[in-house]
């Protein structure tokens, strides 16, 4: 069967993979050069510097050629040992897969459960830190931003959780679909290994993973004997001091990642999150004017990464996505574990502007039609008001 040609530009919607720039894929497009070379070292000095602005510290940044599953796997193994006790939230999909993780290489999870609604329960993970006062809780896990639901955890609040107590237990936080789309604080929230993509926020193919460490998480690096290779932090931080790398790195990617951070210092990063913010809060309207329920029955708790919309009883999520996909050309995230088939995700992260959010949610709103899924009509106009009515003003007009 012939292929048929479609017009116009194909929506990627999903939380991730993100559109990617042009800027940042003639970068990438650029020839390969020697990754032992003098070129390369400045250009890995100047990523490597750059980066920590990113993620708001002072300290190391650590870029694997991986996926966001390899750089949990390099947070746990650098700074835990077998039987070691990690204190996690299951806010969603994303944790559950980090729990299994750990369970894998020989750690005890204890698995503080939501009912995949809200961010991190803070205070029941205060009430395990509090009884654990023989500090058998070698690691807090929290997934920033879960992608599988549109909840955001409250980073600070779980540090405040650790300090009352005075437990010595490290944070490790996975902002994967938060990092340079939601406002994140490494050094401010007190976090001692944060977990990163660059398929999301970073505006770039998946490919690339990162470790933001602290003080406290090399200290417990000298004594953790979970086996590490690979991953292992050391080689990778005595390579860095030179902008170099123990083994091959992604060098191409390498060159897109020092635009997009480049792109994004040039928006200014509250520029950034405020840009986010306002397109969440457009999306959360329409969904609201469709009569529609979003996931994160919390508001303390919205996305500015992602909206997950719950479809009403009876109807088929990944019906209307494929509904969508065929009569619009238009791909949004679908549901993950309990979710499946319940909701779909509009992803509106990266490099994203007015037109792209309005032309997303009219792409939503002609497959509500076209899929007899009940809903009021107006979503989209909400959101142009909204839009219109709070006027973007451009980083330059802002200085």
């Amino acid at each position: 069967m012939a292929t048929i040609y479609r017009a116009g530009r194909h929506f990627l919607q999903i939380p991730g993979p993100t559109n990617v720039p042009d800027r940042v894929l003639r970068a990438i497009d650029r020839p390969t050069i020697d990754h032992r070379g003098p070129d390369f070292g400045a250009l890995g000095a100047e990523v490597l510097t750059n980066l920590r602005r990113i993620f708001q510290t002072t300290g190391p940044v650590v870029i694997y050629p991986a996926s966001g599953t390899g750089a949990w796997e390099a947070a746990l193994t650098n700074t835990l040992s077998p039987g070691d006790t990690v204190l996690m939230c299951r806010t969603g999909w994303f944790a559950t897969l980090w729990k299994e993780m750990a369970e894998r290489l020989g750690l005890i999870p204890v698995f503080v459960d939501t009912d995949w609604r809200r961010g991190a329960d803070v205070p029941g993970l205060s009430a395990a830190l509090t009884a654990d006062t023989a500090h058998k809780i070698k690691a807090v896990c929290v997934v920033h931003n879960e992608t599988s639901t549109g909840c955001v955890s409250r980073v600070d609040e779980v540090r405040a959780a650790l300090d009352s107590v005075k437990h010595p237990a490290l944070l490790m936080v996975d902002s994967i679909s938060s990092l340079a789309s939601i406002d994140y604080r490494h050094d401010a929230w007190g976090v001692d290994v944060t977990i990163a993509g660059s398929q999301k926020g970073l505006m770039l193919p998946p490919g690339l993973s990162f470790n933001a460490i602290s003080e406290k998480a090399l200290k417990a690096a000298e004594f953790a004997k979970l086996p590490r290779s690979y991953w292992d932090w050391r080689p990778m931080l005595e390579a860095n001091k030179t902008g170099y790398f123990p083994y091959t790195p992604g060098t191409n990617m390498l060159y897109g990642l020092n635009e997009a951070v480049k792109m994004l210092l040039e928006e200014g990063l509250e520029n950034v999150f405020a840009r986010h913010d306002r397109h969440a809060e457009a999306a959360r309207r329409a969904v609201h004017a469709w009569g529609l329920e979003v996931q994160c029955a919390e508001p303390r708790h919205y996305s500015s990464s992602l909206t997950a919309v719950r479809l009403p009883e009876g109807h088929s999520a990944d019906g209307l996505r494929a509904t969508i996909l065929e009569k619009y050309n238009m791909s949004l995230g679908n549901g993950l574990g309990i979710l499946k088939d319940r909701v779909f995700r509009i992803g509106h992260l990266g490099d994203f502007g007015d037109l792209q959010l309005i032309g997303t949610l009219g792409g939503v709103e002609m497959g509500l039609r076209v899929a007899g899924v009940p809903h009021k009509t107006g979503g989209t106009q909400a959101a142009i008001d909204y839009l219109a009515g709070n006027a973007w003003v451009p980083p330059e007009a802002a200085r």
